[in-house]
């Protein structure tokens, strides 16, 4: 042991030193003086070596579980010591090193704990002697080891035990400083970056800001010039560099600025609108749909039109949906106020339409109807509407005008309790209203009547009732809902309408009875033939094509005809009973064709 070997020496040269030869005479210490050696030199200690070397290599790493690592494994130079555990304070708590023991790992922690760092004796078993010593430095607690001895260390020991912890804290002391060297050059360079990143951002924000500005200030000016649709298209077009326009709500082109403008544009498919309309709604901003960025113009919940860029090639970025948003949101008010100058033009409309129904002078008729932009010197229509469940006020009859405009009619309205009437300068589409109205309402219970043409303002009154006509057969018909036009109901134009259509269902049952049980028995045309035949005007070559069937096919049916319903062709009455109730079978009742 170092102890024991600096011990010994320090004994054996006292022993030279006070000592005399035996059988010597005495001498007193001042009479004799001893002849001058040279100085011994003293022999190379190990442990010095071993510390030398320690502190080196404690010196020497940069990291603090391996310094104490180190230190644990070389306790045993000052005697004989062993480390039975290590500690390292990292964020107010002590870490067990992994050179730890198991066995008694768990009492000698509690122990380091409840010292709280102060040093203190440890309980080891099998150990008698163990103590806890802190590594400490400048900053305060490093860490501990605990180290124990088969006997209670000496004084020589415990100096060279204190040396080791004195290096091992010290060493400790310069790697957290290292440490915390690298953390605030890591911190620092991690503010520069966040510096740096903040300054970009913030750069690309008053780019942003400078943006909005510039595209707030163009919209403004846009809007207070008046332009129009034309003006807001021709804004962002500019903005965007990508061809803009807008459509009304039922996909009909208003406005169109920049390249690849289709010619002719394309009909709209009213289900298909109605069906992007809604998907575009249900979602915050503009939506793309194929190769367009659309906005919905709908200051207040109601879709006024369709603001979109066409970007076929996927070049929109934030910019545009930006600018697209600020001309949607300028765009509004300008259909708003169309939309207001449409009702005020509807009441001007309801009082024309009321005096024409009624009957007034024709000078203040065509002046005012010049007025509203409306001909009145062309035939034409009367069209009666309505609509289930739905009362004819004004919100139904801004639909209907809205929605006639929209299929392409030219036309006055008004509205009456259960009802509303429009003049158009025009035929009506056999079938456009009709499912325009029933995509605009949701429904399709509603029923349309039209009059025949009216060529005078005196025939508008008679054209009013002939449409009231044409309404209540379909209305009162098996297909109550749909168009019906007056010039087209054939004999029922004579009959006039009726409440008791039991009466007509008798005449055809009396005349057709016989036939219709046949065919429904046998899944034949007997009834399709014989009407068929009298359109035909009895023309047996003409009946005989349009039912797609050989003429002698047809004289065979002809025949069965007479057998079965008992009544000649050949009688006149019989044959124009027979006429009668197939007419009335085939437009009252709602027979095939």
């Amino acid at each position: 042991m170092a102890g024991s070997r600096t011990n010994s020496l320090y004994h054996h040269r006292s022993d030279r030193a006070g000592s005399f030869p035996r059988g010597s005479p005495r001498r007193h210490p001042t009479a004799v003086r001893p002849r001058p050696r040279p100085p011994a030199r003293a022999p190379a200690d190990p442990a010095l070596r071993d510390l030398t070397v320690l502190s080196r290599a404690l010196f020497e790493t940069p990291d603090e579980g391996e310094i104490l690592r180190l230190a644990m494994d070389h306790i045993t130079a000052a005697g004989p010591c062993r480390a039975e555990a290590g500690y390292l304070e990292v964020g107010g708590h002590l870490v067990p090193s992994p050179r730890n023991g198991r066995r008694p790992a768990p009492a000698v922690g509690r122990r380091v704990r409840e010292l709280a760092g102060r040093d203190g004796p440890v309980t080891v078993p099998g150990r008698p002697w163990g103590r806890a010593l802190g590594l400490r430095g400048l900053e305060g607690l490093h860490g501990y080891l605990v180290v124990t001895s088969r006997s209670r260390p000496s004084e020589a020991e415990r100096s060279l035990l204190a040396t080791i912890v004195g290096h091992t804290a010290a060493a400790l002391s310069v790697a957290f400083a290292h440490h915390r060297r690298r953390e605030d050059a890591l911190e620092l360079h991690r503010l520069r970056d966040e510096r740096a990143s903040l300054q970009r951002q913030l750069i690309s924000v008053a780019a942003e800001l400078g943006y909005q500005r510039a595209v707030h200030a163009l919209m403004t000016g846009v809007a207070a010039s008046s332009g129009g649709e034309e003006a807001i298209t021709r804004a962002l077009h500019r903005l965007t560099g990508l061809p803009a326009l807008v459509e009304d709500r039922f996909g009909r082109l208003r406005s169109w600025t920049g390249p690849g403008r289709p010619d002719p544009y394309p009909e709209p498919d009213p289900v298909r609108q109605d069906d992007m309309l809604h998907a575009v709604a249900r979602q915050a901003g503009p939506v793309r749909v194929k190769d367009r960025l659309i906005a919905l113009v709908r200051p207040h919940g109601e879709v006024l039109g369709v603001l979109a860029v066409v970007d076929a090639q996927d070049e929109a970025d934030e910019h545009t949906v930006l600018a697209l948003e600020h001309a949607a949101a300028s765009l509004a008010p300008q259909l708003t106020h169309l939309r207001d100058l449409a009702e005020v033009e509807l009441r001007l409309h309801r009082e024309l339409v009321d005096d024409l129904l009624a009957g007034t002078d024709e000078a203040s008729a065509y002046a005012r109807s010049e007025a509203v932009g409306h001909d009145l010197h062309r035939s034409n229509y009367i069209v009666v509407v309505q609509w289930r469940n739905r009362t004819a006020d004004d919100s139904f009859a801004q639909t209907v005008a809205r929605t006639a405009s929209a299929v392409g009619m030219r036309s006055l309205l008004t509205r009456r309790a259960d009802h509303v009437v429009l003049v158009a300068d025009d035929r009506p589409h056999a079938r456009a209203l009709y499912e325009a109205l029933a995509r605009e309402t949701g429904t399709r219970s509603g029923t349309i009547g039209v009059s025949a043409p009216c060529d005078a303002l005196d025939d508008i009154p008679h054209g009013y009732e002939e449409a009231q006509r044409a309404m209540e057969v379909r209305r009162h018909s098996r297909e109550r809902y749909g168009t019906t036009f007056f010039d087209e109901l054939g004999l029922y134009r004579i009959l006039g309408p009726g409440n008791d259509y039991r009466e007509l269902e008798t005449f055809v049952q009396e005349w057709l009875g016989q036939l219709i049980d046949y065919d429904s028995r046998h899944h034949t045309a007997m009834v399709e033939t014989l009407s068929r035949y009298f359109d035909c005007g009895g023309n047996y070559d003409e009946t005989a094509e349009s039912l797609a069937i050989h003429r002698s096919t047809l004289r065979y049916r002809l025949q069965r005809i007479r057998d079965i319903s008992g009544n000649d062709l050949a009688n006149v009455e019989d044959r124009l009973n027979l006429q009668v109730a197939t007419r009335v079978w085939k437009i009252v009742l709602g027979g095939p064709g």
